[in-house]
């Protein structure tokens, strides 16, 4: 819930504009979900270069449902993307593992790429409850969907305790949650549909963290938070997953 004026936004934008200036990323993909309200001004500022997604969606594409962000308009108005899950949604809203079902499978339907969350508490790690969590959530979410679908989705990986607190997980225990995910997606779906499924790392991703949390630990990509808002910390992360991978 950043950018609160026309002011900030475009600062961000033209700091974001700056950073992008003459940059050619080979093999990678940059995703902004900015608030709902700054979709259309993302969208003609930055062009095709960066492409957009919603932080979140109702779990239908219209109807009498005041306050909330249709699938579809996020659709129409230039996301190609939308979260669906994170942390703070399940924290502060109550979200459900089968709320985020509905969700996905709406984004889907709409042709949105779903970015699913999943990840444990602090408490459920302490008490050795990680891979019972990760499980759980993972084959509810997952529940109905369809084999061709899986393609699109993308899974996050988000331990909760790490979501801005500075501390992460060892590359091991990453690893250990990619192999996991999609150990129990192969329970369900093919082979060949799963290896589509990109697993990325969500949790205090930083310049001095992203060799650790998203590299050595073998994930897809990041899904990065407060580090995002200021655009040249988001391009030196970008940068260095790109020049770590060679």
């Amino acid at each position: 819930m950043n950018l609160l004026s026309p002011a900030e936004r475009e600062k961000y934008l033209e700091l974001f504009k700056k950073e992008l200036l003459g940059k050619k990323f080979v093999n990678a993909e940059i995703v902004l979900c900015p608030p709902a309200i700054q979709l259309e001004s993302f969208g003609r500022v930055l062009g095709k270069r960066v492409s957009l997604g919603g932080q979140n969606c109702f779990w239908e594409d219209r109807g009498s449902y005041t306050g909330e962000i249709s699938p579809l308009m996020l659709k129409n108005f230039g996301s190609e993307y939308v979260i669906c899950g994170h942390s703070e949604r399940r924290k502060y809203f109550g979200e459900t593992d089968q709320l985020v079902n509905l969700k996905v499978k709406i984004a889907l339907k709409n042709n949105l790429a779903p970015i699913i969350c999943v990840g444990e508490t602090l408490e459920e790690r302490k008490a050795g409850l990680t891979l019972q969590i990760i499980t759980r959530q993972v084959k509810e979410i997952f529940s109905g969907i369809a084999q061709a679908k899986l393609e699109k989705i993308i899974v996050a990986y988000e331990p909760i305790w790490s979501v801005g607190s500075d501390a992460v997980p060892t590359a091991n225990e990453i690893m250990e949650a990619r192999v996991l995910i999609r150990k129990i997606l192969m329970g369900s779906f093919a082979k060949k549909n799963v290896e589509k499924v990109r697993i990325i790392y969500g949790g205090s991703v930083s310049a001095e963290t992203v060799k650790k949390t998203c590299l050595d630990s073998g994930m897809d990509g990041a899904l990065i938070g407060r580090e995002s808002l200021t655009p040249r910390e988001f391009f030196k992360i970008i940068s260095l997953m790109i020049q770590y991978r060679g």
